[in-house]
């Protein structure tokens, strides 16, 4: 018997070349959704999603990472993902970082059953720490003390799938 769940554990992987065509809404909602069902510690749900559409503005974080990673210009750290979710986590809860990763996974996992490829794409902790990325906050109406914990480019995968690699030894220990 397959478990459709198990399955999509088991299948999805990190995207790295991306269509450029939109996710239509009605998918980027249901994959929102999942991210806010996400476990959180003592259920206190510190973590938030900002959905980034605009591409001006994906094109600034894209560059603001960009410059944090150190490429070369014109390199795209999201490659090309036309959309991203960009979760941050209230850092005065405890477990704001696990839970904020927790999000991801449902993220990641969410799209990927929904015929979306994903990336985490890190340097949102850093990217969030600037005057630039306080003030982007402010202007959406966030207060408060939050720590990003990742971008997750979202979109249509150009080209095959990437197989998943066999699973290392010794990854399991088990105790009788």
């Amino acid at each position: 018997m397959t478990n459709e769940v198990l399955e999509n554990i088991k299948t999805r992987r990190s995207v790295r070349k991306f269509k450029p065509d939109p996710i239509p809404d009605e998918i980027m909602e249901q994959i929102i959704e999942a991210g806010t069902y996400a476990a959180s510690g003592r259920n206190e749900q510190s973590p938030i999603i900002i959905h980034v559409k605009n591409k001006s503005l994906r094109d600034k974080i894209s560059e603001m990472n960009r410059k944090i990673g150190g490429w070369k210009p014109g390199f795209d750290p999201f490659y090309g993902a036309p959309s991203m979710l960009v979760v941050l986590a209230d850092k005065s809860r405890v477990n704001h970082l696990y839970d904020g990763s927790l999000v991801m996974g449902n993220l990641m996992l969410a799209a990927h059953s929904l015929g979306i490829g994903s990336c985490w794409i890190h340097r949102a902790k850093e990217e969030f720490e600037t005057k630039e990325g306080k003030e982007f906050l402010k202007s959406l109406g966030i207060d408060g003390e939050y720590e990003g914990i990742g971008h997750c480019a979202l979109g249509y995968v150009d080209g095959k799938y990437p197989d998943a690699p066999k699973r290392k030894e010794n990854w399991v220990f088990r105790v009788e």
